[in-house]
Order: structure tokens, then sequence, then C-alpha cells
């Protein structure tokens, strides 16, 4: 299977639009086997797909390691491999909040460090768990206000960029890197590092998806006019564009609240009108934006990963789009499939 190849900004990496989100082989809410997750990397491969992110942080360097072990396997120097700094991990096998999202995780704690020894450290630490002599995008990880709340956000903002920026603009312009980017849920502090340095590519996760498109008033288009790409995390919102509105849905990684559930509830019965699964519709309307390079959903199992596939393949009628628009659920500007 192909998958056509879009560039990140003007660094001349190319990614395939469908890329693989590491998350879930942190065991990210409940445990993976290693053989499983190995025989899900390479289906992953032998399916096309050629873009994969990891992160220290996911299951405090598991989904590092497992990515590792298993491009020793493959020739993995046709893919794509992205990471994370903005995290130090560290030796800790006591109890932490971390510790309950990544179930039989390593035995370490993740130390937030967006500062110029951070960032080259943690590159460092990164490819020796990686076991592999480069990694292609570098994101800065979880800086903003969402992450750290707004009395703490300003200072650690102003070390991301006076300390982490300087490193990883060092390390692209001395090759060791190709791209620079930050890894966030939130659009605003892209928007706001845009005033601070000359970025590649934002990995956004869940914000900019068929339930919200507040992007689209001022950030995407400064994207595209400043060509900085964007890769689409958490297309599904972390579950309910997945799951439908079922009882325990999840938005934002937490139960969905009312007014999300209703509203997911009307896109997917016009979803159901036009014979769209409502996960397929997620997958490919944010690939629509001239902006956005590729789209990464958090993959556990070869299953969903064959899911996934099919959906992304889904033919959906440009009537869908129409009717989303027409009833106040999609906005008029937001760019659709042609069907």
């Amino acid at each position: 299977m192909q998958f056509p190849l879009r560039e990140i900004g003007r660094s001349g990496v190319q990614v395939t639009k469908f890329g693989f989100g590491g998350a879930p082989l942190g065991n990210l809410y409940a445990p993976v086997a290693d053989d499983e997750a190995h025989a899900l990397i390479r289906s992953a491969w032998d399916a096309g797909l050629r873009y994969f992110d990891t992160a220290p942080y996911y299951g405090f360097g598991l989904s590092e390691r497992r990515f590792g072990d298993a491009f020793r396997s493959l020739p993995w120097c046709d893919a794509v491999v992205s990471t994370k700094v903005g995290r130090l991990i560290r030796p800790d096998p006591g109890p932490n909040p971390d510790r309950e999202k990544f179930i039989d995780a390593a035995p370490f704690r993740s130390d937030y460090d967006y500062s110029y020894d951070g960032v080259m450290r943690s590159h460092e630490d990164s490819l020796q768990r990686l076991g592999i002599d480069r990694v292609d995008i570098l994101y800065l990880h979880d800086i903003g206000a969402m992450t750290h709340g707004a009395e703490a956000h300003p200072a650690l903002f102003r070390e991301a960029m006076e300390g982490g920026y300087r490193a990883l603009d060092e390390l692209r312009r001395n090759g060791d890197i190709k791209a620079i980017g930050l890894g966030v849920n939130e659009w605003q502090v892209c928007e706001e590092a845009m005033d601070h340095g000359r970025w590649d590519v934002f990995l956004l996760a869940g914000r900019y998806t068929l339930l919200e498109q507040t992007a689209l008033d001022t950030f995407l288009p400064r994207c595209q006019s400043e060509n900085v790409s964007i890769v689409i995390g958490g297309p599904f919102n972390s579950g309910i564009l997945a799951t439908g509105p079922k009882a325990g849905a999840t938005y934002d990684y937490e139960t969905a609240p009312p007014e999300i559930l209703e509203r997911t509830r009307r896109i997917e019965s016009l979803c159901k009108a036009h014979d769209v699964p409502l996960a397929a519709a997620a997958l490919q309307f944010p690939l629509t934006h001239p902006s956005v390079a590729a789209v990464i959903p958090g993959v556990a199992a070869c299953a969903h990963l064959d899911r996934n596939l099919a959906l992304m393949h889904r033919p959906i009628p440009a009537g869908l789009w129409s009717d989303l628009r027409s009833e106040g659920l999609l906005r008029a500007d937001a760019p659709v499939p042609s069907g």
C-alpha cells in the first residue's frame, strides 16, 4: 500500500500522510506485550507507513526502546522518526501520577527540563534508547498553559525559548536533526512560539479535528503563510470520534462532557445518513488543510491498525461535508475532501 509523501515545511523531510503515533507502545492506559509491539510496528511498515513518532515520556522510555528494537529488523533508514524533548527520564520506582497512565512502565519518572542542557541531554538519551544514530524531527514536548497552568507558563516558556530553542536550532544547523517543532495540545502556544523562532512543524493533538476548528482563526492561516507544517495527533480527540458518543466516551483524556457528547451525536447522525463511519470522517478531515502534512493516530494493536487503514480509504461523499456545514457542525472555511 502506498501513501503520498508530504514535505515538512522547507526542511526536505517527507512524511507519509498517515503515520504511527507511539504513545500506546508506552503502555498508555493498557499494557502491550513486547512481541505484540514489535509485530505492530512491522505490520505498520508492511502497510506502507514510514513516519513513526514517539517520546521519552511514553512509558518513561518504553515506547522509544520498543521502536528501536523493531527498527533493527527493518530498513529504518527509509523511515522518518520523530521524538520529543523537554522531559528528562530519571530512575525512580516510587509512585507518581504519571505511573497510573503508563501501565507496568519502567521504574523511572519524568522531570520537565526545557533548558539548553536539558534538551541536548534528552536528544542524546533518546538516541541511546532508540539505538539509532539520528532522528529526523525533534519536538519540544508539552510546553504551554494547558499542561503547566497559567501562572507557571511564562517562566517555563521563557526557558524553552531562550534555552531549549537555542539547542534545537543548533542541532538543526549542525545537521544532527532536520526539523524542529512543538508537540502540544494547544495551538495558542505554537502561535506564541512563532514570535520567538523559526519552526518547521507543530505536532498538534486534538485541536484541529472534526469536533474543533478554532485553529482556523489565526493559527493555521499563519502556518500556511510562513510554510510551517502541522502533524495532527489525537484525530479522535482521545477517543470519542472513534467510539462515538457512548457511555464513558473520552474527550481530551477525560470523560466527555454533555455538550461534547451531544455535538458528537449530531455529527455521527449525519455520518450514518451518508453511510460513513464517524471515525473515517475524523481521520480524513484534517488532512485536507494545506498545512497538514500527516495524521498520526495512536495504535495499540494490529486490529486497530487494520481498522484505521480501512477508514483512511473509505470513500466519503461530498454531501456529508455540506450537510455538516449547513447544520453548523463544521466551519464554512474548513477545507474538506473533494469526495
